[in-house]
């Protein structure tokens, strides 16, 4: 029960810091004219879901590859 507990808090804070990174990569890139003028609560929520689905895709795959390198030692 402790490892599960322990790998749901790694899971969670490694999908907070992929998304803090994903955040400040979307900042630096110049998104305005792609939205409409008069639509910046849309353009602000799409980038936020644009943020959070990628910053989980790379947790995500980061996870999996430390838990598959774990794994590996069973090959042999």
């Amino acid at each position: 029960m402790l490892e599960i507990g322990q790998q749901a808090l790694i899971s969670m804070i490694s999908h907070l810091i992929f998304i803090i990174i994903t955040w400040q990569v979307i900042q630096s890139l110049r998104l305005d004219p792609i939205f409409k003028k008069m639509r910046t609560f849309e353009a602000k929520v799409l980038i936020i879901f644009v943020t959070i689905a990628i910053g989980t895709t790379v947790s995500n795959f980061v996870l999996d590859f430390f838990r598959w390198s774990q794994q590996i030692t069973n090959l042999f």
